[in-house]
């Protein structure tokens, strides 16, 4: 059996991790990037939910892309807002969850993460040339291969002051979530205050 082929929990004794705290993470990254692959095995590793952004679509926005027709920004608003909804839900009950979603521009993630306190943006990176590649052997997923490059057009990378966590899709995924959890434990490391590196004289809180 290929290995990347195993049922999620498969993974789950070499993705252990030391996390004390909720987590809820985003997963973004154009189509073929992988993001269903690493979002199932991080939930799998976390002992989460596990949401796909996709089934949260409304069914005209699945149809516009069957068809070939890119999504206008209307048509991703009340999209969007479905995602912020599930995402508010987990924080309120202090719950942890992976969900996907292509979020490729900073004024979608502004709406589906914000301000939020807790959520961690994860960016799953790849070539065009790579992901073109794995959409080429995809077989039942409806984002037709021609509408990538319109992806990658659309496509704005986090920057810095999203605070994502970037990992490189060219390995295999019990690589990529294992690098995600690296990052995640050591964010919540340095929550901690007896960890944290002491304040220059006159810094400001």
């Amino acid at each position: 059996m290929q290995p990347d082929r195993q049922a999620p929990g498969a993974w789950s004794p070499a993705l252990a991790h030391r996390m004390t705290k909720p987590v809820i993470a985003v997963v973004m990254g154009v189509s073929g990037s992988g993001k269903t692959t690493a979002a199932v095995l991080l939930a799998a590793a976390l002992g989460c939910q596990f949401q796909e952004g996709d089934d949260l679509h409304p069914v005209a926005n699945i149809e516009k892309m069957h068809g070939g027709t890119p999504l206008t920004d209307a048509d991703r608003l009340p999209w969007l807002r479905k995602i912020a909804e599930e995402i508010d839900g987990w924080r309120a009950r202090g719950e942890s969850g992976v969900l996907t979603c292509s979020a490729l521009k900073r004024s979608y993630r502004d709406i589906i993460i914000g301000d939020r306190v807790g959520v961690t943006l994860v960016y799953l990176k790849g070539s065009r040339e790579l992901i073109g590649r794995r959409m080429a052997a995809r077989h039942e997923h409806f984002m037709p291969l021609g509408l990538l490059d319109s992806q990658f057009e659309t496509l704005q990378e986090p920057t810095p002051d999203e605070q994502p966590i970037i990992v490189d899709v060219g390995g295999r995924p019990a690589a990529t979530v294992a690098e995600i959890l690296r990052q995640l434990e050591q964010r919540q490391e340095g929550d901690r205050p007896h960890e944290r590196a002491p304040r220059a004289s006159g810094e400001r809180a």
